[in-house]
C-alpha cells in the first residue's frame, strides 16, 4: 500500500478544479455533485496539510503551492491514461502511439497520406494532438512530435522529413490586378503568421527594399492555414511556404506578386525521446514517414 499517495478521486477532483476555475465546473466534468467534488478537495487540503486555493465567495483561486501542484498532477494524470490507453490498445486488436503535430502541417501534409498508413498496418492506431511550441517530452503524454525547427531537439532522435526552403509571397489575382504595377506591393495589407513574426522584415531585407512601419500594421494569424484562407479571401499578401501554396500556384489561384521568395534554414522532423524505449510500432511509423517524405 502506498500510503504517500492521495485518493485517485481526489487528485482528479483537485485537477479539474485547478483547470476549470471552478467547483462546479469540475462536478460537471466529473459527474459528480458540487459538494462530492469540494469534500474530495477539501479532504485533499487535509490530507496534505497545505491550503491549495482561495476561496473568496463563489470563487476559487489557486495558491502558489496549489498551481505547483496541479502542473505535477496533470502530467502524472495524462500518462497515467496514456499507459491506460496503450495497454488496452496492446490487449486488443493493436498499438496506440500519440504524436504531437504541427496543426497545419497534420492538415495539408500528414493526415491525407495516414491513411495509407492505415492500410499498411491496421494493427496501429496514430493519436494525433496539436502543440505550436517545443516542449519537453518528460511534460507531456506524446510517443512523439512532428515540429518545425533548424535542428532535431535535444535528446531526441529520429529523421528530418524535409526541409522549408522558402516562404512565398502570395496573394489573390485580383488583388494583383487591383495593385496595377507590379513593384507596388508596398500598397497591399501584409499579414503575418506569428510562428515566423520576422519573415517579412527579412524578405524585405533580402530584396534591398525598405520595410516600412506599415507593412508591419498588418493582421497576424497563428497558423499558417489562417494565413491562406485570409489570403484567398483578398485580404492582404502573405508570406507562405511554397509546399503549401505550390498547387495553388500551378492552378492560378493564387499568384506571387513579386517572383522572389525567402530562403530558410528550418525543416520539419519527427522525432522521439532518446531515453524512452523504441517499440516497433514507433520504428514503423518512423521508416514510413522517411519513405513518405522522400
Amino acid at each position: 500500500m502506498r500510503n504517500g499517495i492521495p485518493n485517485l478521486g481526489a487528485l482528479q477532483a483537485f485537477e479539474a478544479t485547478a483547470r476549470l476555475g471552478s467547483f462546479s465546473r469540475a462536478a460537471e466534468e466529473l459527474a459528480l455533485t458540487h459538494s462530492a467534488v469540494y469534500r474530495q478537495v477539501a479532504g485533499l487540503e487535509e490530507r496534505l496539510g497545505v491550503a491549495l486555493f482561495t476561496r473568496v465567495r463563489r470563487r476559487v483561486k489557486l495558491t502558489d503551492a496549489g498551481e505547483e501542484y496541479a502542473g505535477r498532477v496533470r502530467h502524472h494524470l495524462d500518462q497515467l491514461e496514456k499507459d491506460t490507453l496503450g495497454l488496452m490498445s496492446r490487449a486488443g486488436v493493436g498499438r496506440n502511439l500519440h504524436v504531437a503535430v504541427l496543426p497545419t502541417l497534420a492538415t495539408t501534409w500528414l493526415l491525407p497520406r495516414l491513411a495509407a498508413f492505415g492500410r499498411e498496418r491496421p494493427d496501429i492506431t496514430i493519436s494525433l494532438s496539436v502543440r505550436t511550441l517545443p516542449f519537453q517530452f518528460n511534460d507531456q503524454p506524446f510517443d512523439a512530435a512532428i515540429y518545425h525547427a533548424e535542428q532535431m531537439w535535444p535528446g531526441t532522435r529520429g529523421i528530418k522529413l524535409f526541409d522549408e526552403r522558402e516562404l512565398l509571397p502570395i496573394c489573390a489575382p485580383a488583388m494583383l490586378e487591383a495593385a496595377g504595377d507590379r513593384h507596388q506591393m508596398a500598397d497591399m495589407v501584409h499579414l503575418h503568421t506569428t510562428s515566423r513574426p520576422d519573415a517579412w522584415r527579412r524578405w524585405y531585407q533580402a530584396q534591398g527594399r525598405d520595410f516600412l512601419p506599415t507593412m508591419n500594421a498588418g493582421p497576424r494569424y497563428e497558423l499558417f492555414t489562417m494565413s491562406l484562407a485570409a489570403v484567398k479571401q483578398g485580404m492582404g499578401v502573405a508570406l507562405i511556404p511554397r509546399f503549401l501554396v505550390q498547387h495553388a500556384l500551378d492552378s492560378g489561384e493564387l499568384v506571387m506578386p513579386v517572383d522572389a521568395g525567402l530562403r530558410v534554414r528550418e525543416a520539419y522532423f519527427f522525432s522521439y525521446p532518446i531515453a524512452n524505449a523504441t517499440g516497433e510500432a514507433l520504428r514503423d511509423l518512423e521508416r514510413w514517414l522517411e519513405e513518405s517524405a522522400a
